[in-house]
């Protein structure tokens, strides 16, 4: 630095006071620090955060594409009388009209009521996409990705024509802790 600078600076800060240090408390409660307001902040926004869905990119599937995926574990046979609707639906969701934003949401609150409600079956309503510009199937893409991100999901397949065709999921969801016992003691007895 040059000594024509360093004047320029000396005279430019010139009757400016330096500002106090603030004591940081680390795991003690300090002046000034409502941490019952920090854990209720902390605790809303990780119930944000729970919804990992992603809604980046997505491969695109077309609109009479048949959407199926199967875990591994999920029988055979299982999985074929899912496929031929032969399972009772017993909760639905429909996103038509719905932006990406929305159906994510809503896909990850759906999951996890059927879960909570220990729901087996379930439909999700997407379309087809094939009245969007250019015949994209965006929410048709996007739930053939999310719903194999979800760990509750067993398997899933293109609806029957009568529930929604092509524009339609039968899902299988994962037995809850619950009713994998009522299973077991119903199997005990025999």
């Amino acid at each position: 630095m040059r000594s024509d600078d360093f004047d320029l600076f000396a005279q430019e800060v010139k009757g400016i006071t330096p500002l106090e240090k603030e004591e940081i408390y680390l795991g003690k409660k300090g002046p000034g620090v409502d941490f019952a307001a920090r854990k209720l902040a902390a605790m809303h926004a990780e119930q944000e955060d729970r919804n990992h869905l992603s809604k980046d990119y997505v491969e695109r599937v077309d609109p009479n594409d048949m959407l199926e995926y199967k875990r591994d574990g999920v029988q055979d046979g299982v999985f074929k009388r899912l496929r031929q609707g032969k399972y009772g639906v017993e909760a639905r969701l429909d996103l038509h009209r719905h932006t990406v934003e929305q159906a994510r949401r809503q896909v990850f609150q759906f999951v996890a009521d059927c879960m909570h409600h220990d729901i087996r079956v379930g439909i999700v309503v997407h379309g087809k996409g094939d009245r969007s510009p250019e015949n994209q199937a965006t929410l048709k893409s996007y739930i053939n990705k999310w719903l194999r991100d979800l760990d509750d999901v067993m398997a899933f397949h293109s609806a029957q024509r009568h529930h929604g065709g092509l524009g339609a999921v039968y899902v299988l969801f994962r037995k809850s802790e619950a009713a994998r016992l009522e299973n077991w003691e119903r199997h005990q007895k025999r």
